[in-house]
């Protein structure tokens, strides 16, 4: 209780509080970073998600990649180098004289590109629609009691996407439900598969940035400027995977009898209360305890006596056992 061990104390937590502070304020500084970047990649997947605003983030990607396109290659590649770059990449074929291309500024030679892929990614969807439709037909109307949703296999080559279309919806909109339903399902999977990607990477980093300090840096301010780098990498490579699938996509030849229905996956089987005893050995099956069954009732075991082989016979005769009945025993 004196004063000088009191105080003495009360220093000692004041300091213990502010190093604790100092680490929640480091890690919030840490997470505020992140929390922007997790924003965005959110916003984006809800609005694939929901399916109102896919379009215009799919014309937004258009445009970023073919700015990106053009920035890496403008000036510094031949007219055939040019074309076959955006071929390889965009999976279109441009025709545009080779006087106009040197003609033409970075912006006009951006827009001319993002227009040439507006067009063709609206003809390939009027494609897969029209291709898919005769078959959509088919089902619904011989089958459309049947089958809800069903799948239909798109693929760009490599990868090949089971998309999930109700079928009705398909029947109405005569495929373009099937184009719709490919786009949410492109952008979902690569958006989350390149986030995933993202978190590790910025783990790395975090722990990278710590050696700083002996520098005589500032780690926060590094992993700031770090951070802004791969994230603007990782969304520039995302937009140009997402595009490139929607712009080599088609759908495979099927027969209307392949059709498959989309069920919900199956429920995994509860083996708590599943019997492993000799009961479901002798019937091969497994047995389940049933509260509403009867137990059966526990009955004695019998065990016969075993007869001696000097002892009576037990038929009567008046022989040893082992001249009578048990003369086929063999010899213990």
């Amino acid at each position: 209780q004196h004063s000088m061990i009191s105080k003495s104390i009360e220093r000692a937590q004041k300091k213990v509080e502010e190093n604790n502070f100092g680490i929640r304020k480091h890690l919030l500084e840490y997470d505020d970073v992140m929390n922007a970047q997790r924003t965005v990649i959110y916003k984006k997947r809800r609005n694939a998600l929901d399916g109102e605003r896919l379009g215009a983030d799919i014309a937004n990607m258009m445009n970023d990649v073919c700015v990106s396109v053009v920035d890496d290659i403008y000036g510094a590649v031949t007219y055939d180098e040019f074309k076959f770059e955006v071929f390889r990449s965009l999976a279109i074929d441009i025709d545009l004289p080779e006087s106009e291309y040197e003609k033409m500024s970075r912006n006009e030679l951006t827009d001319y590109l993002y227009e040439q892929l507006r067009e063709t990614h609206k003809r390939k969807a009027q494609t897969i629609a029209e291709q898919a439709f005769p078959t959509i037909k088919y089902v619904f109307e011989q089958k459309g009691d049947m089958y809800k949703n069903i799948i239909v296999p798109i693929t760009d080559g490599k990868k090949q996407y089971n998309v999930v279309v109700n079928l009705e919806k398909a029947y109405e909109t005569k495929g373009e439900e099937i184009v719709h339903a490919y786009d949410k399902t492109v952008v979902l999977r690569n958006i989350d598969e390149s986030w995933k990607e993202h978190l590790r990477e910025m783990d790395d980093l975090r722990q990278s940035v710590r050696a700083a300090s002996y520098e005589q840096k500032d780690p926060l301010l590094i992993y700031k400027l770090e951070s802004y780098n791969i994230f603007k990498e990782m969304l520039d490579k995302t937009n140009k995977s997402i595009i490139s699938i929607l712009m080599k996509a088609y759908i495979p030849m099927q027969e209307p009898d392949q059709v498959q229905e989309a069920r919900q996956p199956r429920q995994r089987l509860d083996t708590s209360r599943m019997k492993t005893g000799r009961e479901a050995v002798g019937e091969n099956k497994p047995q389940y305890n049933d509260p509403s069954a009867g137990r059966p009732k526990n009955e004695p075991v019998r065990v016969e006596k075993k007869v001696g082989r000097n002892d009576p016979c037990p038929c009567g005769s008046g022989k040893k056992y082992k001249n009578c009945h048990g003369i086929n025993m063999p010899a213990e």
